[in-house]
Formats: structure tokens, sequence, C-alpha cells
């Protein structure tokens, strides 16, 4: 009940988790708990009652049980789908997305059951499914209106330097050809594979764009930087860059970048 009363002026969403993983048995209880905190006339009480069970909640103990069944999380976000407070259908959404990377089909299961509800729900479900879409998952896609992409293709991919140094930037161009007689929703990505230490590689997928396209060919662009990051640091070698429509790449194309 302390937690409770502190998250209403300093967020307890890291206080709560040993309660939730000290046993079986308290687990049952908190989470128990949590589900009444959902109803709460303040907003901060209610986001702790999502936040706080995140499975994968960033720099916080990890909750196992929670991971491995998700399943007693699920009535604390209903109860917080159509909440009248945008932090805290967030903190639904990221709770959402977090339960996706484990359980994918039971994430999009209520993804399908919430969409189509309200601009609320509509909203949780997109910003729920986005790990999804970076990954290509086609029934995500698909609730969207982001069709098989089939009859588009993506030609003539260049570079404007094949050979970079590590802080530059890379301009990339394209022509995105969209077949067919109607409009096509697009949801258009690029992909990067870096090259890492160790000869390993590893790649990210940034979003460019979702919108329909008119048949007929697109001449496109976009720059990516190579400077260094606080969450990324670049290594020479070879890299990669490929476009990626509705979550199936369509074309790549090889850089190398240097000291």
């Amino acid at each position: 009940k302390a937690l409770a009363i502190f998250t209403k002026y300093s967020s307890s969403e890291f206080a709560i988790r040993p309660f939730i993983n000290k046993d079986e048995k308290y687990e049952r209880r908190t989470m128990a708990f949590m589900k009444r905190l959902a109803k709460d006339k303040d907003k901060n009480v209610r986001r702790f009652a999502s936040e706080g069970c995140r499975p994968r909640l960033p720099w916080a103990m990890a909750l196992p049980n929670l991971k491995k069944d998700p399943s007693s999380i699920f009535p604390i976000l209903e109860l917080l789908k159509n909440d009248e407070s945008e932090f805290v259908r967030k903190s639904v959404a990221n709770n959402l997305n977090d339960i996706s990377k484990d359980h994918p089909n039971l994430a999009l299961k209520i993804a399908k059951q919430w969409f189509g509800k309200s601009e609320n729900t509509n909203w949780i479900v997109k910003h729920a499914c986005r790990t999804l879409l970076k990954a290509g998952n086609s029934e995500a896609m698909v609730l969207f209106g982001f069709g098989d992409p089939k009859n588009i293709s993506v030609n003539k991919l260049s570079l404007d330097k094949k050979k970079i140094k590590i802080g530059e930037k890379s301009e990339f161009n394209y022509i995105l050809k969209v077949g067919g007689k109607k409009q096509s929703k697009i949801r258009l990505e690029y992909a990067v594979t870096f090259a890492k230490a160790n000869n390993k590689f590893s790649k990210k997928v940034f979003k460019i764009s979702e919108k329909s396209y008119d048949p007929g060919e697109y001449d496109l662009s976009k720059k990516h930087s190579f400077a260094n990051l606080s969450t990324r640091k670049h290594y020479a070698g070879k890299h990669q860059i490929a476009i990626i429509v509705n979550g199936v790449e369509k074309a790549k194309v090889s850089l190398a970048l240097i000291d």
C-alpha cells in the first residue's frame, strides 16, 4: 500500500517487482493488488498498475514468471485500455509490446480484439505491435492494412558513395514500383546490417513511412548516419542496406565503412 502512495509522487514500478518475484503466493497477491490499483482515481497509480508488471521493463528487475506466462497481466490491461490518460495508455501499449516479444500470438490475439473498438485502443494496438511490424510479422501487417507486396518492387537501389568514414552519412536512392490497378497501402522501411566486433553482424530496422501509393513509379531517397551514438558504436567493415516493403526485403546493397 505504501508503494501505491509513493507512486503518486515518484514512480514505484521498480520497487514492486521483488514482491512479484518472491514466490508464487506473493506473485498472486501482488498481481491482485495491482489489478485493484488499475481502478484508482489517480492516473499515476493506474499507470503503476501496468508499468510495474511489464515483463521487460528497461533497466528493471526481470520478471521471469510473467515472461513465461503473462496471463495475470491481461485483466489489468483490459481495465486500462480505454483509460482517459495517454500516460496510462502508453504504459499499456508498452506492456503489450513486451509480451509480443515472448508471445507474439497472444499479443496478436489481444490486438485483434481491441483494434477498431475506439481511437484509444487503435493507438495502443499500433504502438504495441511495433516490434512485430519491424520483424515483418504478416498477421500484424494485415491487421493494419499492409498486404502482400507481390506487385511492388524496388529497383535501381544505389548509394552516393560505396565507401564512407565512420561519422559520415550515406544516401541511398531507389525506385519504388507499384503495380496493379488500385492504391496500395505501403509500410516502407530500411534495414542496416552493421559489422560488429569479432566478425559478427547486427541488423536493425528503421521506419521510413506508411502511406498509400497509386500504381506507378516513385523516385525515393534516404540518408543514414553512421555517427557513433551512446547506444551504438560503429566498426569498420562491410555493411548492408536493404529496402523492406510490408515486411518483405525487396533489394539490398553493400558499402564499406572505414575508420
